[in-house]
């Protein structure tokens, strides 16, 4: 891990002070100027520390406006009404906001901080899902309300490099466990420098880690980290998952957090979510149990799950891991620490929260949390009441099904004026777009499962 930068505070997060501080003294040399993109991806540039605090900090700097606006192997398509060849693909405006800025501490002499997306005339980019999570932010402050939220990524390490897994067509990898290794610390053991790598720098960039453990598909690992507000673990959250990354590959091998990359059990991200009082008074609970407010925010929630699901699975690969008895839901229903239910409910008093199953590894969590909160304010806006518990294995239930194609949730959202009213028919549109891409893609594509069963036999 690297050496604290002079002025660095202890957590990892800097003012602009202490940034200026450390590039003085040479501790710092670039700044990452950084902003997830729709696929939940690190995008941005490098810039010389020098020139950040002399031009950056004052002006904020510029991008091209079709980063919003590609595939997730960044060529550009048709369809968006913001960015096109039509209209020259031109600038948007870069605005560090310098509350997020942090050091990189697994790049060497490197600060980091996130970037609000506007136009030249300063009005906010509607698309970008930083904004698009601040928007239902600003309606929960409305009420009086603060989000907080916790993100639980999973990945599979293996033994390859990124550079080798490409070589080799993402075939015949060597995890980095050869059997399950939930919970197990001899298992765990085996990984423990990269795991132990990984939580060090974390700590070290910001984020209050709490613990690693294995999970059950082969070299697959969890990494947790405290709750905060619904945007800084938003921000942390992408953070983390390019972190990790660099740093596997720094170490020779490799991770993936792809939702589904084989037959085993997927890679989950659970985002747990509660909201409290501008004063941080616990709102969800009473006395008694829940309180009115709670029932009706779950049951927003449960009512607008369907609907907005292309916001919490965004990608083809997302429904391939909803299957029955894999701890991923399959059933639109609640239950009190119920691992099969869609959303389960723990905790008690002010830790009284959802957990919302549904997101997998490769969900942009500015996204799925504005859903979240989006789902809850219509439950609250509309004073709905809260079906009963389920109780037992939801896999059996009769209860409604988590749509199980992206084309399904695409057309779900499409026609939620629940979608139209929170967030606007443009981001709506927007997408519906990005779906429409990524569903015509993969409808062209010719699968290996599709040559090995039919090479020979059809």
């Amino acid at each position: 891990m690297a050496q604290r930068a002079e002025g660095e505070s202890a957590d990892g997060r800097l003012s602009l002070e202490q940034l200026t501080i450390a590039i003085g003294h040479g501790d710092i040399d670039t700044v990452l100027l950084a902003v997830t993109d729709m696929q939940g991806r690190l995008q941005g540039k490098r810039l010389h520390a020098r020139h950040f605090l002399d031009d950056t900090v004052a002006n904020a700097s510029e991008g091209c406006n079709y980063l919003l606006a590609v595939d997730v192997d960044m060529n550009t398509v048709e369809g968006y009404a913001m960015a096109s060849w039509s209209k020259g693909y031109g600038d948007f405006v870069f605005r560090p906001d310098f509350d997020t800025l942090r050091m990189v501490p697994w790049q060497p002499g490197t600060a980091m901080v996130t970037c609000d997306l506007e136009w030249e005339d300063g009005t906010p980019v509607v698309a970008s899902p930083r904004q698009i999570l601040k928007k239902q932010l600003a309606r929960l402050a409305e009420r009086g309300l603060v989000a907080q939220c916790g993100t639980e990524l999973e990945f599979i390490v293996f033994q390859d490099t990124y550079e080798d897994a490409w070589r080799k067509g993402y075939r015949d990898l060597q995890p980095a466990n050869q059997y399950n290794v939930d919970y197990s610390l001899l298992g765990t053991a085996r990984v423990e420098p990269l795991l132990r790598r990984i939580r060090n720098d974390m700590q070290a960039a910001g984020l209050r880690c709490e613990s690693a453990k294995g999970e059950c598909n082969f070299g697959q690992h969890e990494i947790a980290f405290r709750y905060d507000e619904a945007l800084r673990t938003a921000d942390n959250h992408s953070v983390y998952k390019n972190g990790a990354k660099e740093i596997a590959a720094q170490e020779g091998c490799s991770l993936t957090f792809m939702s589904k990359f084989d037959a085993r059990e997927g890679n989950s991200c659970h985002i747990h979510l509660s909201v409290r009082g501008a004063d941080d008074a616990p709102v969800m609970a009473d006395g008694k149990g829940f309180s009115p407010l709670f029932d009706s925010w779950l049951a927003g929630q449960l009512a607008c799950l369907r609907e907005l699901s292309l916001f919490v699975a965004p990608n083809i690969n997302s429904y391939k891991r909803f299957v029955e008895g894999s701890f991923a839901p399959t059933a639109v229903a609640w239950g009190l620490d119920n691992r099969t239910c869609a959303l389960r409910v723990v905790g008690h008093g002010q830790g009284l929260r959802v957990e919302n199953r549904v997101p997998g590894g490769d969900v942009n969590q500015y996204l799925a949390t504005a859903a979240l909160i989006a789902g809850g304010l219509y439950g609250i806006e509309n004073e709905l009441e809260l079906e009963p518990i389920f109780e037992g294995n939801a896999y059996g239930s009769d209860a409604p099904r988590v749509p199980t194609t992206l084309r399904d949730a695409a057309e779900l959202f499409g026609a939620s004026s629940i979608a139209a009213e929170a967030f606007g028919p443009e981001v709506v549109a927007h997408y519906l777009n990005n779906a429409r891409v990524e569903q015509l893609a993969y409808d062209a594509a010719v699968t290996d499962w599709e040559r090995t069963r039919g090479f020979e036999r059809f």
